[in-house]
């Protein structure tokens, strides 16, 4: 099940998004304003309702890729180190 973040991101996406109609981006702002405080909502990553087994794997893939910065992958370290 979506969080109230996940769902008020995908409605800002919407309203920044250049191929959706008029009538969308107005129901998208509609249901912004009178569900989600105008999408002032905590972000996703505030929660402590996520799986720490997930999280782990993510930091452990962030230290293997080639493509993440040495600094990412020092951080990625330092927090799994503080699971």
């Amino acid at each position: 099940m979506p969080t109230d973040a996940q769902i008020a991101g995908g409605h800002k996406a919407n309203l920044n998004n250049p191929n959706t109609s008029k009538e969308s981006k107005d129901n998208s702002q509609k249901i912004l304003d009178s569900e989600f405080n105008g999408g002032d909502v905590p972000k996703a990553s505030d929660t402590k309702d996520k799986n720490p087994g997930n999280v782990a794997g993510g930091l452990k893939a962030t230290m293997k890729n080639p493509n993440v910065s040495d600094e990412a992958k020092k951080s990625a370290e330092e927090r799994l180190n503080n699971m």
